[in-house]
């Protein structure tokens, strides 16, 4: 007989992806299927699935019962005649075919847990159910001496042998020590020196057992700075990261935590080092970015929270807010780039494209491709208006420089216009600008002096 494995099996609803295939196994085994002088479980089970998929529960059923009474050990097939039972409303003989899966197979662990959190859920309110849960992890810890899965299991079960059960944990094992720390973290007598002393104990004798086991790690190193021990948080990080180099995470965190101990330079080497490896891991862009923000270089944090945006995407407004900053500073080619896969990520959002144009304008490795970014944003925007002066003056410029200057002279008059009262200096700019036009066009030279005293009354140059 063909036997199943506790390998999960796929079915409908989860069960049937590969319909097509089932269909064609189903045909297949129809014709094979009389050959063999007692039923398949693997072809009851196919036929099981084929009919889920149908539709049709009641011949589902049927063919999953099949299969189950060919083969009872298949653990996959008593789930599914457990839950069918479940939903009949039968939950005394879903119990009941459990249980005798579980005596059945008392040598497997996964089975034994799997039986008992069965009951659990189904014994709330039934004090029956929860003593046989109770039994059935009572049995296996004694075949499973310390194991923690069954341990935690047996505490919320019975809270008054916390204290015994957790005696009976392995003193070096990383989930062993991580549980115990949960639940004596948790109990009244949580701050009492001798518990937080064992507590200690259990994590150090843990790492110094497995130094490489990430969670253990983290778990440890975060108890210690919740508990006031920054200088042992970081030690065993570091112990971690020395013994498992790769652990690029575990890097970061120490490195942030080097920058809460005023341990700066080791931080930021730490932090360095990560991006040396992965140039893409954006916590530690975000860990330098405030890093260099809070201590008064605007231009480095500025590098990296450019770097993380473009690892991980943002808002519209973060995008346009760096994008500002990185203007501001001259350095429109990184606004630019930074803007290019915001645009690429919020395609329809006009404010980023009338910033694109601009910075595209401004860096000049990509002057030449402005006025098609100019004119692209003026179609996205509302009624294909823009009242933006900077976006104005920006597009005139591009549109005189591709000889345009039509075009140029209207949107430096919009510019003008746009200007707010406070914006001297820009306006100022904006005047000088199309009364170089005119002047370049030799025409309107009254009107182009009048500009230019215009512009002087308001910035002096």
């Amino acid at each position: 007989m063909l036997q199943f494995t506790d390998k999960p099996w796929t079915t409908c609803g989860g069960r049937g992806k590969n319909l097509p295939m089932i269909r064609v196994l189903c045909i297949f085994l129809s014709v094979i299927c009389p050959l063999f002088a007692a039923p398949n479980p693997r072809v009851e089970y196919a036929f099981g699935v084929l009919a889920e998929c149908r539709g049709d529960k009641a011949a589902a059923a049927t063919h999953y019962q099949n299969a189950l009474e060919a083969d009872p050990l298949a653990g996959p097939l008593v789930v599914i005649g457990v839950e069918r039972l479940i939903d009949e409303g039968d939950r005394a003989a879903a119990i009941r075919l459990y249980r005798d899966f579980a005596s059945v197979r008392v040598e497997d662990l996964s089975v034994q847990i799997a039986y008992a959190d069965f009951l659990r859920e189904q014994g709330r309110g039934d004090s029956m159910a929860l003593k046989l849960a109770v039994e059935t992890l009572n049995a296996a810890l004694k075949k499973n001496p310390g194991n923690p899965e069954i341990i935690r299991r047996l505490i919320s079960l019975d809270g008054s042998r916390a204290n015994e059960l957790l005696a009976q944990l392995a003193p070096d094992d990383p989930a062993s020590a991580m549980l115990y720390a949960a639940i004596s973290r948790s109990a009244p007598d949580a701050n009492d020196v001798a518990v937080r002393a064992e507590i200690d104990r259990r994590f150090l004798a843990a790492i110094e057992a497995h130094p490489r086991n990430l969670a253990l790690a983290r778990e440890a190193s975060d108890y210690f700075k919740d508990t006031n021990r920054l200088d042992q948080a970081i030690e065993v990080l570091r112990r971690h990261t020395e013994a498992a180099p790769w652990s690029l995470d575990a890097r970061v965190r120490l490195g942030i935590l080097d920058f809460s101990a005023k341990r700066d330079d080791d931080g930021e080497a730490t932090l360095k080092d990560v991006l040396t490896i992965q140039p893409k891991h954006a916590l530690a862009h975000q860990a330098l970015a405030k890093f260099h923000r809070l201590r008064g270089k605007p231009e480095l944090a500025r590098n990296h929270s450019v770097e993380l945006l473009k690892i991980r995407g943002g808002s519209p407004s973060e995008f346009l807010k760096l994008a500002d900053e990185c203007l501001a500073s001259g350095n429109a080619r990184d606004a630019r780039l930074l803007l290019e896969r915001a645009v690429f990520k919020h395609p329809d959002n006009t404010e980023l494209r009338i910033k694109l144009a601009i910075s595209t304008h401004q860096d000049p490795e990509t002057r030449d491709r402005a006025t098609r970014l100019f004119r692209e944003a003026e179609v996205l925007a509302a009624e294909g208006k823009i009242t933006d002066p900077a976006f104005l003056t920006a597009s005139a410029e591009a549109m005189i420089e591709s000889g345009q200057s039509k075009a140029g002279e209207e949107r430096l008059r919009a510019a003008i216009r746009a200007y707010p009262p406070t914006a001297k200096k820009e306006t100022a700019a904006a005047l000088r600008r199309l009364a170089l036009l005119w002047e370049t066009e030799q025409r309107n030279g009254d009107a182009a002096r009048a500009l230019r005293q215009r512009a002087d009354s308001l910035a002096p140059q």
